[in-house]
């Protein structure tokens, strides 16, 4: 029986999750769809036997809490208000209802976010396919960048492993910037149990 942290990057489940699942997702489905698919990492391929959890950790920021001016309606917006903080707030609370889950809450760039538009709609207004004038007011969001968060799961995941804390660990994320230390935990599994790691 494996002794298992499952790591979590809240922000990249959540995008495959909603590709998934496409109708309207609640905060609470979410939570539950996440502990749910975690959980059944721990039972073996064959089902003959189930590994023990040590912990779920969820990485995250909670949302911006300052207030905008829309850039196209010129409307005051307080961005704690919205139903995208509303929804990451329960997320968030949600989780913390969860059995052996712990968040990890990094914290977004405030001072550097600004109005973006998609990439598409980018790209038609600098070929001059659509105008500035055409768009519309969902179309422009106001996006700041997750600080922390991928740092703390590096150390996590060298921590969990230098210290002996579990013998194996679940990686839920899509990014490459946590090979270094997943090799690390590679390299210290394999020096305790064997070259099976």
């Amino acid at each position: 029986m494996e002794n298992v942290a499952i790591l979590v990057d809240a922000e990249f489940f959540i995008k495959q999750y909603r590709a998934h699942h496409p109708e309207a997702v609640t905060p609470e489905k979410l939570a539950g769809g996440l502990y749910d698919i975690c959980l059944r990492h721990l039972v073996s391929k064959k089902g003959n036997h189930r590994d023990r959890l040590y912990r779920v950790i969820v990485y995250d920021c909670p949302p911006m809490m300052k207030k905008v001016h829309h850039p196209i309606t010129k409307r005051s917006i307080d961005l704690s208000k919205t139903k995208t903080a509303v929804e990451r707030f329960t997320f968030h609370d949600e989780l913390k209802k969860r059995r052996k889950v712990a968040l990890r809450l990094g914290y977004i760039d405030q001072d550097n976010a600004a109005w973006s538009v998609p990439p598409s709609i980018l790209r038609d207004l600098l070929q001059k396919k659509r105008s500035f004038e055409d768009l519309q007011e969902h179309e422009v969001n106001y996006i700041g960048r997750q600080k922390a968060v991928d740092m703390k799961i590096g150390l996590d995941i060298a921590s969990l492993a230098l210290k002996r804390m579990v013998n194996k660990i679940i990686l839920i994320a899509g990014d490459s910037d946590f090979v270094p230390a997943a090799k690390l935990a590679r390299r210290e599994f394999w020096i305790e149990h064997g070259p099976q790691y």
